[in-house]
């Protein structure tokens, strides 16, 4: 063994501990999005893979997000020599009896660890949280396009902005009103697509609300109850503008109807799969969520009711840029500076975890390779 290698595994086995960078990343997204809003009974949240920290080959103080975490968002975070990715969906999800190079979500694992990259999924605790996805998803649909002179003034919101927004504990009252940024594979189909986010008056809660009493609103999925029937084709824009403009995407009405005749009062909503959620819903007009079954979309316009689907993964990936991207960077900032301080003022701290404490930098981004793996085909033929 040479001496370089020496040094590295006396280096690994001495003191193995995480590196402190995701350290910052894990606490920021436990306090951003608890995880004990995540439904257990199914779902595995948390940190999934905590790779050691290597002294002598340093990762980026950088954080990839992503929905899912596929071979290619595995090589593009290997490239960019992120620290930690933030998986939305959990790559593990049932205990392993072995981790091998066969499977490959187990060989992405391998990989990620082999090179110093731990992985962190929230899933449904983002699902359940106030100021999550459905709840970002509930921001779209009840917003407004933004005008030239909304625009001039988005900086200094007026008063009478403020007041049309309904008054509940389901809506961060910081978030503000800004561009929701595309995905870059839709930037090409309509540019400059801005909503006022919940502008349209309306009450929502949650479907399943949880009971946790330092979380008031937290709950699956959301029921918006607008307090003037809405037309369904504006609704339909409102999603298009909202989710990044995708060139289609999937709508039922009851037969006998078109979109033009349709007016919605009630939305039930769900990021990803909403059949289950939806099952025992009354008095709901439309139904909004990533995907439905064949005979669920069936059923909701056999009871006259209408379906939005976007195709699952498109449902949830806007929210990393319209919203978590900005959010976790700031908040990685503020806990970076307390792992750090701590970190210093221990004894007897190696000259390399010393220089990495020293390191300011922070940066979060967004996967440019993650992506539904449904996609739509316009026939041209006959044009």
């Amino acid at each position: 063994m040479s001496a370089g290698n020496i040094r590295r595994f006396y280096s690994m086995t001495s003191n193995i501990a995480s590196a402190p960078f995701s350290r910052a990343v894990v606490n920021a997204m436990r306090k951003l999005y608890p995880e004990k809003l995540a439904d257990k009974s199914w779902d595995n949240t948390g940190l999934l893979l905590e790779a050691p920290f290597d002294p002598l080959r340093r990762q980026m103080n950088s954080v990839l997000l992503t929905v899912d975490l596929t071979k290619a968002v595995v090589d593009e975070a290997i490239e960019r020599n992120d620290s930690i990715v933030v998986a939305y969906h959990p790559i593990i999800f049932k205990g392993l009896k072995s981790i091998t190079l066969g499977n490959s979500q187990q060989q992405s694992l391998l990989r990620l660890a082999a090179e110093g990259i731990s992985v962190y999924s929230p899933h449904t605790a983002l699902d359940a949280a106030p100021g999550g996805i459905c709840d970002w998803l509930a921001d779209i649909i009840t917003g407004t396009p933004v005008t030239a002179a909304d625009d001039e003034k988005k900086e200094d919101e007026s008063d009478s902005e403020k007041a049309s927004v309904e008054e509940d504990p389901f809506v961060d009252k910081r978030r503000p009103i800004y561009m929701l940024q595309h995905h870059p594979s839709h930037r090409d189909v309509i540019k400059d697509a801005d909503l006022k986010l919940g502008a349209t008056r309306h009450t929502r809660s949650p479907i399943t609300a949880l009971d946790i009493p330092d979380v008031p609103g937290a709950g699956m999925g959301r029921i918006v109850r607008f307090n003037e029937p809405q037309p369904l084709a504006a609704l339909i824009d409102r999603v298009a503008r909202g989710v990044g403009n995708p060139k289609g995407f999937p709508i039922a009405i009851p037969q006998g109807k078109s979109v033009e005749d349709m007016s919605i009062r009630n939305i039930a909503i769900c990021a990803g799969s909403g059949g289950s959620m939806f099952a025992n819903l009354k008095d709901i007009d439309l139904l909004f969520t990533g995907e439905l079954s064949h005979h669920e979309a069936l059923g909701a316009i056999e009871q006259g009711r209408c379906v939005i689907t976007l195709f699952h993964s498109n449902s949830e990936r806007g929210f990393l840029h319209s919203v978590l991207k900005t959010q976790l960077e700031e908040k990685v900032r503020t806990e970076w500076e307390e792992v750090r301080r701590a970190e210093q003022e221990k004894e007897g701290v190696s000259e390399e975890l010393f220089e990495a404490l020293e390191d300011e930098y922070v940066t979060v981004e967004v996967s440019e390779r993650d992506r539904d793996p449904y996609g739509l085909v316009i026939s041209r033929v006959g044009t």
